[in-house]
Order: C-alpha cells, then sequence, then structure tokens
C-alpha cells in the first residue's frame, strides 16, 4: 500500500469518529464526511519536500570521488548521507564487470556548494565502521594523459 493512502484511510477514519461522537450522524455518513475532509485537507495543503528532492539540482554541480564505502552500502544511503549538506542528482556505485559485486568506491554529483562543504565533513568520517575517502572526481578526459607520464 503506498504511504499517501494509508494517511488519508487513517484521516478519514478520525473524521469519520469526530464526525460520529460530536454531530450524532449515522456511521456511513460520518465516514463520508471523514473521506471528503480528509481529501479536501490533502488537496490544499502545500506538497512537503518530498517533491522537491526527486527534481534534479540544475545550478552549479561537482562530482565528488568517494572511496573506502562498505560493499554492502546501497545508492539511497549514500544519498542520504550527502543530502544533509545539499542537494544530490546522482549516486553512481561502482560494479565489478564480472562478478556484478560492488568495488567500495563510487561518484555523486551534487550542487558545488554542498559538495564543498560535504568534502570538508565527511572526508575521513566514519560511515558504516569504515573511514571515507572524499575528493573532487577527476575528469575521464584527463586520466589518459596522467597514466602516460
Amino acid at each position: 500500500m503506498q504511504k499517501s493512502f494509508v494517511i488519508v484511510l487513517i484521516a478519514a477514519l478520525v473524521g469519520a469518529f469526530i464526525f460520529f461522537q460530536f454531530v450524532n450522524a449515522a456511521a456511513s455518513v460520518a465516514f463520508i464526511a471523514g473521506i471528503v475532509t480528509a481529501t479536501l485537507i490533502f488537496t490544499f495543503l502545500p506538497a512537503g519536500s518530498a517533491n522537491a528532492s526527486n527534481e534534479p539540482y540544475v545550478g552549479p554541480t561537482m562530482t565528488l570521488y568517494v572511496g573506502n564505502l562498505p560493499y554492502r552500502v546501497h545508492e539511497g544511503e549514500v544519498k542520504e548521507l550527502f543530502g544533509e549538506y545539499g542537494p544530490v542528482n546522482s549516486v553512481r556505485l561502482v560494479r565489478d564487470r564480472k562478478t556484478g559485486r560492488r568495488k567500495g568506491f563510487g561518484f555523486v554529483e551534487m550542487s558545488e556548494a554542498g559538495a564543498q562543504k560535504a568534502m570538508g565533513k565527511l572526508n575521513d568520517y566514519i560511515f558504516q565502521e569504515r573511514t571515507l575517502k572524499v575528493r573532487e572526481a577527476k575528469s575521464q578526459e584527463s586520466d589518459p594523459a596522467e597514466s602516460a607520464n
């Protein structure tokens, strides 16, 4: 079941109880009044921050390299950790091509200001019993030139 449906159902039941106790309406009428009240409340209340977090950040971004990640960590956990410092556009955890297992590092794309804060706060931060290494990611174009020298 979806979370919003459960919330509306609970609000409808509470509304029905209130109408039944204080208005002395029949139970079915009270339940319908509770549903209408809950629908009106959720229709006119502004949407929460859940919608805002799903929209990608459109300002200046920076990609961070995150090393020494726990092998069992998921993208959502990393996004939540870095999300405390600014909007996160994407999290990519690198996997081994043959086995499909995570390699223990990844990349986080987030707002530039948030990335600067995250680098300062999360480098050498202990996360799930591992000490993270957070750096600005190098571009893929610069890698072959550096390895040739």
